[in-house]
């Protein structure tokens, strides 16, 4: 099965001591840019609502994660890698106060991952000679 989001294992360590801190029942979204930049940010129940322009991605540590419909389309042939660093990131993110930020990377998916989750695969450019 190929997951649309995963994390490192420092990233699920963070996901970890914040569900001791805040409880069990934290959340992802990943912003697509403004005040928290593009940045995957970790809230509590009730801080920000999904609907129907939100695609789910699948769960980080036992917590869900979403995307923003429009972003989605951007990033779907993209596998989400959500890892720590170090510093200050979002605003709105609970690992703020800890110093440490949740950074979003990617890698493409294959062909075959593609074929896997229906995606088709993205249109090539064809650049002059």
């Amino acid at each position: 099965m190929v997951n649309k989001v995963i994390a490192t294992e420092t990233a699920l360590e963070l996901v970890a001591f914040l569900k001791t801190k805040h409880g069990p029942a934290l959340m992802f979204h990943q912003s697509g840019g403004c005040c928290d930049n593009s940045a995957a940010n970790c809230y509590l129940p009730g801080e920000i609502t999904m609907g129907a322009g939100d695609v789910y991605l699948g769960d980080i540590g036992g917590c869900p994660f979403y995307i923003g419909k429009a972003q989605y389309v951007y990033w779907q042939h993209t596998q989400l890698i959500i890892d720590v660093i170090e510093g200050f990131g979002g605003t709105f993110s609970l690992e703020g106060p800890e110093g440490k930020a949740f950074h979003t990377r990617s890698r493409v998916f294959t062909d075959a991952e593609l074929a896997e989750l229906g995606i088709d695969k993205p249109a090539t450019s064809s650049l002059p000679s």
